[in-house]
């Protein structure tokens, strides 16, 4: 069995390599990484006591008078979770609930207020509490924790002060929003109060030591969110993912990003207050995942030739479309001979899942970072890369007689395959590959499926996708056990799949490997 070292080894590889270069560039642009302040909050949290499972955080959160979460603010998971775990003490009906936070001033409580009567609507209190000018970042998921509050709870509270650039007024800040906690507190006398605040003012000499010297007899529960330290020592965990952990009586973690989806988002709020421009460049983002998946597979991106290596990858890199390049794309991709009603299709995708990669015009369109589904993109990139660029028309739907139709089956099998495994090396929070109702994994399975498929590219695409993802679920397990390494992982992102019959073989080959590795 792998020991804890080499579990946490083969998780973090390729996240830590696309880190690095994230964080150099965060360095660049943002020299407030390395003020005491924020040391304390990084040295405080380095190790955990425990696991815990889902039960245990609720016994831990019902318990809590106040409970302070840390917000990442670039990071729109961090606000929706704190709208989750609102809601979910709200609903469960034996306390009240409030919620503070620190994204708006205590100044401004009078607009909250009218907005909390429903005297103005979301565009006015975006406006009067400067959102975008004080604050900066995401408002869709901080305006869903105050509609979250709202809806369930009692009251809205701002609890912040001027100045925010100033770190060396920061304690000015803790002191003030905990006597404004204490105030709520008075006000709601029994309530739950749920506090967003930044992560750093979390250490416990901060807003912590605060709150206490104001409400000592307040039980008071941290709960922060995806510390790196926390995380990476985690990831050593047997459990494939860990949700929480118990840091001491007073404080828990729970992981629900990646450090590299964290640091990539707040690099592209930095890259766009620079630019002061609306639109975030993702272009960065999406060939840091690329070269952080070649590193990770070995793969050399100027090698001149074509075998173990795909020839001069770094000049195959695709273009990267934002949001605003809908039109663009849509020419791009009608001059390809793409139908209306295909694009339609792409475009949809693209708009539930966040981005795409078109492997017929070497694209990605993006509107919006998700770590799970931007890391799909770049091993779908990746393993088109290694095959060969441009690919054909029929990667996007098989055509032709049942032969071409069952070899395309296995095709977009093995691609959704090596999609899965970039995805979950890059981001192993990825949830499992489900497998309930379904048969299992075997060279025959997968041959009745191809031939059921046959003639109906909408059910052959629905299918492969299911048996590609399964196949890359057992692929990433394999790897995970040590019994493949980085470079068998790269085969099968180089293997020969376009020539008649070859796909079929590689799935087979792939199959037995499993179960040999699953035998010893």
């Amino acid at each position: 069995m792998a020991s804890t070292f080499n579990l946490r080894s083969r998780r973090s590889a390729a996240q830590l390599t696309a880190l690095a270069g994230v964080e150099r560039e965060i360095r660049a642009q943002d020299s407030h990484s390395r003020r005491k302040y924020l040391r304390e909050f990084n040295q405080a949290f380095t190790r955990y006591e425990s696991v815990l499972d889902p039960q245990q955080l609720q016994e831990l959160l019902h318990a809590a008078d106040i409970v302070l979460i840390g917000d990442y603010h670039a990071l729109p998971g961090a606000q929706r979770y704190a709208a989750s775990l609102l809601e979910q003490r709200a609903l469960a009906g034996d306390r009240r609930v409030v919620l503070g936070v620190e994204t708006i001033f205590a100044r401004d409580q009078h607009i909250v207020d009218e907005w909390w009567r429903r005297e103005i609507d979301e565009s006015e209190l975006r406006q009067r509490i400067r959102f975008d000018l004080d604050w900066g970042y995401d408002w869709g998921p901080f305006y869903e924790l105050l509609v979250t509050a709202r809806e369930h709870g009692e009251a809205i509270y701002g609890l912040d002060c001027m100045p925010r650039e100033n770190l060396r007024k920061i304690s000015a800040r803790d002191r003030h929003a905990a006597a404004k906690i204490r105030e709520i507190r008075e006000r709601h006398p029994g309530a739950a109060i749920f506090v967003l605040f930044g992560e750093s003012h979390l250490a416990p000499g901060h807003l912590p030591r605060a709150l206490r010297d104001e409400i000592p007899e307040a039980k008071i529960l941290t709960v922060l969110q995806n510390v790196d330290a926390l995380y990476w020592h985690a990831a050593g965990e047997r459990s494939d993912k860990v949700e929480a952990v118990r840091v001491n009586d007073d404080v828990v973690c729970v992981f629900n990003a990646t450090p590299l989806e964290k640091y990539e988002s707040y690099r592209l709020f930095l890259d766009q207050w620079s630019r002061c421009d609306n639109a975030p460049d993702f272009a960065p983002t999406i060939y840091n995942l690329i070269d952080s998946l070649a590193s990770f597979l070995q793969i050399n991106r100027y090698s001149p030739y074509n075998g173990t290596q795909p020839k001069f990858l770094i000049d195959m890199l695709p273009e990267v479309h934002g949001c605003s390049s809908d039109a663009m794309l849509s020419r791009l991709l009608t001059r390809k001979g793409i139908g209306e009603e295909q694009l339609k299709s792409m475009l949809a995708s693209v708009e539930e899942r966040g981005s795409a990669y078109l492997s017929l015009v070497n694209a990605f369109h993006i509107r919006e970072f998700k770590m799970m589904h931007a890391a799909e993109d770049a091993a779908r990139f990746l393993h088109h890369a290694c095959r060969g660029l441009p690919q054909r028309l029929n990667d996007h739907g098989a055509k032709g007689n049942t032969s071409n139709a069952t070899d395309e089956f296995y095709r977009r099998v093995i691609e959704h395959a090596v999609a899965y495994v970039g995805s979950r090396v890059l981001h192993p929070a990825r949830p499992e590959a489900e497998e309930q109702d379904l048969p299992q994994l075997s060279r025959a399975a997968l041959e009745k499926t191809a031939q059921a498929a046959s003639g109906d590219s909408a059910k052959l695409e629905a299918f492969a996708q299911d048996w590609g993802y399964r196949l890359g679920s057992q692929i990433y397990k394999v790897y995970l056990a040590g019994k493949v390494k980085p470079n068998g992982l790269r085969r099968l992102f180089l293997a020969h799949v376009d020539e008649p019959g070859a796909a079929r073989k590689v799935c087979t080959a792939v199959i037995a490997r499993i179960r040999s590795a699953a035998r010893k």
